[in-house]
């Protein structure tokens, strides 16, 4: 799970995999595969570097490699 703000200033955490697409619109959306989108205050390369950070903790990058 990584953690994501919202525009509201609430922290929550949002699991990665589930997120289908990010757009900029300007602020940072997460379309989610539920079909749901989600704005968030971090810029998207922050959110990027979340995603990244956590498949590297459960090592979802040994397949991928």
């Amino acid at each position: 799970m990584i953690l994501v703000t919202r525009l509201d200033g609430k922290e929550y955490y949002i699991n990665p995999h589930q997120i289908e697409s990010i757009e900029l619109r300007p602020d940072t959306t997460l379309l989610m595969l539920s079909g749901k989108h989600v704005i968030v205050r971090e810029k998207v390369e922050d959110v990027l570097d979340r995603i990244v950070e956590y498949r590297r903790c459960i090592g979802g990058f040994k397949n991928e490699e």
